[in-house]
């Protein structure tokens, strides 16, 4: 039912493409949405996110999310504000550091590391 993750290449992580969109950002992982703020064109990485997360996603110019499918919260939300959302990286909120520079291609499913 779901398509076919893309394959990593070198400096790439794959997931579940959520919400279309490419954008460039500094990585801001949060364990819990009180933890820091989210600024303006930050990418927001999280294991999962429910309804409190939802403020959060107003700065974000994107989300990357280790679990949750097409209908988690998360992913919802990041379609209805129109920011791009990949979905199914396992261990992103440990491989992805605070101000890490990525590309994330909410169209494939892919995060590239710059």
């Amino acid at each position: 039912m779901r398509p076919p993750k893309k394959e990593a290449r070198e400096r790439e992580l794959a997931g579940e493409p959520i919400s279309p969109g490419i954008v460039r950002g500094k990585v801001k992982v949060l364990r819990s949405p009180d933890e820091k703020p989210v600024l303006p064109g930050e990418i927001l990485v999280a294991r999962a996110a429910d309804p409190g997360w939802t403020p959060l996603f107003i700065n974000a110019a994107g989300v990357i999310l280790e679990v949750g499918g097409m209908l988690q919260h998360g992913a919802l939300v990041a379609r209805e504000y129109g920011k791009p959302c990949v979905s199914g990286i396992e261990g992103a909120v440990s491989v992805l550091k605070d101000g890490q520079m990525v590309e994330m291609d909410g169209l494939n499913g892919i995060v590239r590391l710059l």
